[in-house]
């Protein structure tokens, strides 16, 4: 495991254990917990994610770091798109929304995050063939 898969993952466990009084913004970007349910266990999953914002909507990128596979959580949305956002202490029910490259919206999302996450998305999207997609989480 990388260096900086080992740091995210301290980080999400501090963002967990203290129920996001420490963590939102602990790493230099804006991070959120997304809760989804796991698409065969039926278990409530927990993903630290660095977020930005369209409006309402809060929007991460499934990049999994540029691997070849998307992660487990957008695998979950797909299955059931009802999830739980976690901003600091805040928590709210909503809704994912995958958007891919087929998409209008896409071009102007991706801007949205890449520019947010200091462009380390494109650099992530250079590391693999599958086209990595952006996920708007819409507040219910």
């Amino acid at each position: 495991m990388s260096l900086t898969a080992q740091v995210l993952r301290v980080h999400e466990r501090i963002y967990k254990a203290t129920d996001g009084r420490v963590g939102h913004k602990m790493i230099g970007v804006p991070t959120l917990l997304l809760r989804t349910t796991g698409r065969r266990s039926g278990a409530v999953r927990t993903n630290g994610l660095v977020y930005a914002r369209d409006g309402d909507d809060y929007l991460v990128v499934a990049s999994k770091g540029g691997a070849p596979e998307a992660p487990a959580w957008l695998h979950n949305l797909r299955a059931n798109p009802d999830v739980e956002i976690q901003v600091g202490r805040e928590r709210q029910k909503g809704t994912a929304r995958e958007v891919g490259p087929s998409d209008p919206d896409y071009e102007r999302l991706w801007k949205i995050v890449n520019e947010n996450n200091k462009d380390r998305y494109s650099a992530y999207q250079e590391k693999t063939k599958r086209q990595i997609p952006v996920v708007a989480l819409t507040p219910s």
